[in-house]
Parts: C-alpha cells; sequence; structure tokens
C-alpha cells in the first residue's frame, strides 16, 4: 500500500527553531521525524513513498539523494575509511517518489496533486508527516476493511491534558467545566486511510478535513480509528523540546521497528492539536 506524506508546510511555530528547513526535516535525536514516520510505515511493509513536496523542497530532495547509511546502521570501518561494511540497512528497500505540489497548497490540494502517482491502487495511506505514534497500523487498517462502505478513516487520539473544558452561555455564566480527558473529545491526529473515490469528494482549492470530509460526513462514508496507547504532534518548539528528552531518555514508544516489549509512557504535555 501506498503512503503519501504531506511534506510541504512551513511550520510557522517552528520558525524560531529553524528558518533553514522544511518542518518534516526538523530531527528528534539526530534523525528527521520524516524519517521516523516512514521508518514507521516501512515496519509495517509499506515501503512505497509519495512525498508532496512544497517549501524548501530541496532540502528533503538532498536528504535522500545523499542520504548516508552510515548514520543509521552499524558498519565495519577499515582500511583506513576506504572499506565500509554496512551490517544493515534503512532504505535499500524504499521506494520514494518526489512531487512538488506547491509553495502556498493545501492538504486537499497536495493530495489531488499526486493523484495521478496512486492510478492502481485500491487504497492508499496518508500522514501530515508531523506526529509520531505507536499505532499498530495493521489494526486500524483491518477496521477500515470491515467498513466496505466508507471512503476514508483516521486516527484519533484523547489528548492527556491537565486543561479543562468550559461550558458557558451567552453572557459567559459558566455552566459546567470538566477536565478534557472527561470530554470525550477526540484530535484527528493526521493518520489517515484512504480508498480512492477520496477524489470525487474534493474540489479545487478546497482543504482535506473541511468540505471533502463534510460532504463524506453527510454520507455516512467518514471513520475513525481511536488509539489510546501513545501520540505526539512536532508543531512547535516545545513539542520538539519534549520529543528530544524523550529520545535522550531512551523512552521512544515511536520507534515500533525496534521497541520489543518497550515499556511506555505517554507524557502528560498541554500540546495544540495538528
Amino acid at each position: 500500500m501506498k503512503v503519501v506524506l504531506f511534506c510541504g508546510g512551513q511550520g510557522t511555530r517552528l520558525r524560531d527553531y529553524s528558518e533553514t528547513i522544511p518542518k518534516p526535516m526538523v530531527h528528534i535525536g539526530y534523525r528527521p521525524i520524516l524519517w521516523n514516520i516512514m521508518k514507521y510505515y516501512a515496519h509495517f511493509g509499506h515501503k512505497d513513498f509519495i512525498l508532496a513536496l512544497g517549501y524548501k523542497a530541496d532540502k528533503i530532495k538532498d536528504y535522500f539523494v545523499n542520504y548516508d547509511e552510515t548514520i543509521s546502521n552499524d558498519f565495519v570501518y577499515s582500511n583506513g575509511g576506504k572499506a565500509i561494511e554496512l551490517l544493515s540497512s534503512d532504505i535499500e528497500d524504499w521506494r520514494i517518489t518526489f512531487v512538488d505540489t506547491g509553495i502556498q497548497s493545501n492538504i486537499g490540494m497536495r493530495l489531488m496533486r499526486v493523484q495521478e502517482h496512486l492510478e492502481g491502487e485500491e487504497m492508499f495511506l496518508a500522514n501530515y508527516a508531523d506526529g509520531l505514534s505507536d499505532l499498530h497500523l495493521p489494526d486500524m487498517i483491518g477496521h477500515f476493511r470491515r467498513q466496505p462502505d466508507k471512503v476514508a478513516s483516521f486516527m484519533t487520539y484523547q489528548p492527556n491534558s491537565s486543561f479543562h473544558i468550559v461550558r458557558m452561555k451567552e453572557d459567559g455564566l459558566v455552566t459546567g467545566i470538566s477536565p478534557i480527558a472527561n470530554s470525550n473529545l477526540w484530535l484527528n491526529t493526521g493518520y489517515f486511510l484512504f480508498k480512492q473515490e477520496i477524489f470525487d469528494y474534493i474540489n479545487y482549492g478546497e482543504e482535506l478535513v473541511e468540505e471533502p470530509f463534510q460532504r463524506l460526513i453527510g454520507e455516512e462514508k467518514l471513520t475513525t480509528y481511536r488509539h489510546e496507547g501513545f501520540w505526539q504532534a512536532m508543531d512547535t518548539f516545545k513539542d520538539k523540546m519534549l520529543l528530544d528528552e524523550m529520545q535522550a531518555q531512551g523512552n521512544t514508544p515511536w520507534e515500533v521497528w525496534s521497541a520489543i516489549d518497550k515499556p511506555l509512557t505517554q507524557p502528560s504535555y498541554d500540546s495544540p492539536a495538528v
């Protein structure tokens, strides 16, 4: 199954960290978040990627064209560096299609601009490329396949936050207040699964989760998969600091490719939704 990764956003809330690289190339530890997301999908056997590029697309292209396998793999160095023997490989079996979808395009337009590269696919995966999770992907796919009348699905997550939901009247009189965890509020995490019919619901210029999703809702063709494990967006510099700290402590539940019975620690952190 092909995987569309939306890599064209400018990441304005991360500009204080760096204005020289696009958001998907911001590192967690010593690897870009984009690499982590691709590694996640590859772990579950989905290794055919379509990168919907935009802002600073050259930085993403350059990273892969000049990819150094020794950064992420064990190797044997000999003969003064003239011989390097890799003991494992990351991306030798990945297929990556790079598509310039425009600097100002929204998610809906980026998806439309890669449509030709999805011909023949009964269904495909897509991702905002700015959030990490330990979601067991086959479970979500199985959930979607058991609903043959549905066109799209996405992963939802209940925030672990100390904030409270407030209910009030027009004049500001508070009628109720409760923790977010008790509010039945679920976030769109940007982990999507689509059938080809999704393109019948998108008109030129439309944002994916606005008009197209409203049409799907009206026809009862949109479903969601609730995930109660780990998910963390990297939307701000504070988010990056949190993920860097987790990485430094060896608390990396999103590394499903190497986490065998790794203990899960979901941080209590008030992060804005994607």
